[in-house]
């Protein structure tokens, strides 16, 4: 089934339908209709999302056969180049979420191209010196205390992700262009095609070529061009996109400034949550057994993780529904949605919860064989039971930011929260206390939970008819050189 007839389907103005049944139409009816909305288009970015999680943990197994020193580097690798550069460019990228998705509101479907060619060009920019940065990887890790060994293949491995770092910034921008117009069916296509090149590539490249886990790196590289090379076959040949795709232009240089003051704060917002992670993964390398404790806290996190891309996948489609409300000039339209997303999302999230607390005794043993391992993953599963619902509120409400456009309010709001409340209590608890991981865990839920606090303070203060104003004046702040000579 061709995906043309998605957007249209999703976008159906509430004005024009209350218009149509002579405004008689009841709440209730409105909301089903929204939630319909939002699940249509969760539901597959939901499962871009764990396409994408299965490559990494293919991957991870993979390396994993190879022995610990192999393991660690990858490990150790890919954990610096998330922090230095793909939490980067994920945020940058971001900032089309809210340009896009108004422009597609607001009909102006010829400025969609413009924003997503400006992204690419910046993306690219910055690509340069993270590449340059991941190059010097193998001489710094032995200057901060790591074995040499480990550092050394911690460096092939990040050398060999390089060439498909800049496929991944135009995958990124690719991916917004759709998303923002409810075209989501190419970005699963992408990445199924992705996953089943990867696996035979992989295995290929780390076993029988022998590159070990450079091999793996390779792999993941080559399908990031694969990725980008689906997403731009169906963009530039697929009728869906017929009104929004444009050629390259010198308009695209010329805007660059006012799309960085979105794309800064929103890489902010996303990175200053993203670091406190990896910051207490780090310091847990201090506690007493270090291995025990940063065993037991990835295994917590790669639960989280992988929990978390419900309420991700809820929180893009908020973040698609009140953009293109807010540029259709339909404010209630956008307060419609983010109630409807939070109702979702409460459910979801008690479900979870209960359900991951519910099989405690057996998450454990999903990651290990270790006993002491398997027990203390036991001990702090209620912690993360917590931890789900602060999560999937913050995805939701981090959605309607991007949405709405006050990214730079979400940055100020995570760097307050992880780094003056989180942070500090989990090092209180971790250290102090010494409840040794499962403080660090409890300083995470109360920045997660002051997170949660602040963010849901300013939506339910939100002036959402000023913040339909905003959307036009953004919009429509520039004109195409095609638009004022007429």
């Amino acid at each position: 089934m061709d995906s043309s007839s998605e957007a249209p389907l999703l976008l159906t103005r509430h004005k024009e339908d209350d218009e149509a049944m002579g405004g008689k139409r009841g709440w209730w009816k409105e909301a089903t209709e929204e939630a319909g909305r939002l699940t249509a288009l969760a539901a597959p970015m939901i499962a871009v999302a764990l396409l994408q999680l299965m490559m990494q943990l293919i991957s991870t197994v993979m390396v994993g056969h190879l022995g610990e020193v192999a393991l660690a580097g990858a490990a150790i690798a890919n954990s610096l180049t998330n922090v230095s550069g793909f939490s980067v460019l994920i945020g940058l990228a971001s900032g089309l979420e809210t340009i896009c998705g108004q422009a597609y509101g607001a009909e102006q479907y010829h400025k969609l191209s413009l924003y997503t060619y400006r992204s690419i060009i910046v993306l690219l920019i910055v690509s340069v010196p993270i590449a340059i940065l991941w190059v010097f990887i193998p001489t710094v890790l032995p200057l901060i205390g790591q074995e040499p060994q480990i550092a050394n293949e911690a460096g092939k491995y990040a050398l060999w992700l390089i060439p498909g770092l800049f496929a991944f910034s135009v995958a990124q921008c690719f991916s917004k262009f759709l998303q923002c117009q409810s075209l989501i069916f190419p970005m699963v296509l992408s990445s199924m095609t992705t996953l089943v090149v990867f696996i035979p590539l992989c295995w290929f490249m780390v076993y029988k070529v022998g590159m070990g886990n450079a091999g793996a790196a390779l792999s993941v590289s080559i399908c990031d061009w694969v990725e980008v090379t689906v997403l731009g076959l169906y963009i530039k040949f697929s009728p869906s996109c017929e009104k929004t795709r444009a050629p390259l232009s010198w308009e695209a240089f010329k805007g660059i400034g006012s799309f960085m003051r979105l794309a800064i704060p929103s890489a902010l917002m996303i990175c200053l949550e993203w670091w406190s992670y990896e910051l207490l993964v780090l310091l847990s390398g201090i506690l007493p057994n270090p291995a025990l404790e940063t065993s037991v806290l990835s295994i917590c996190i790669s639960t989280v993780v992988l929990l978390y891309n419900l309420p991700y996948g809820i929180g893009t489609a908020a973040s698609v529904r009140v953009s293109n409300e807010l540029g259709a000039g339909n404010p209630e339209g956008a307060r419609m949605v983010v109630s409807v997303a939070l109702s979702i999302i409460i459910c979801s999230a008690v479900l979870v919860s209960t359900t991951l607390l519910a099989l405690r005794h057996f998450i454990g043993i999903a990651f290990s064989n270790e006993e002491e391992v398997i027990n203390y993953v036991t001990r702090m599963v209620p912690v993360l039971s917590v931890s789900v619902i602060t999560d999937s509120f913050q995805g939701v409400l981090s959605g309607v930011s991007r949405g709405c456009g006050w990214q730079h309010l979400g940055a100020y709001v995570n760097l307050g929260a992880f780094y003056l409340i989180g942070i500090p209590t989990a090092l209180f608890f971790g250290f102090t206390m010494n409840l040794r991981g499962m403080g660090f865990w409890i300083g995470m839920i109360a920045g997660g939970a002051t997170q949660v606090t602040l963010l849901s303070v300013i939506t339910a203060k939100t002036n959402w008819s000023k913040m339909a104003d905003k959307a036009k004046e953004r919009v429509f702040e520039e004109r195409l050189p095609t638009q004022a000579a007429l």
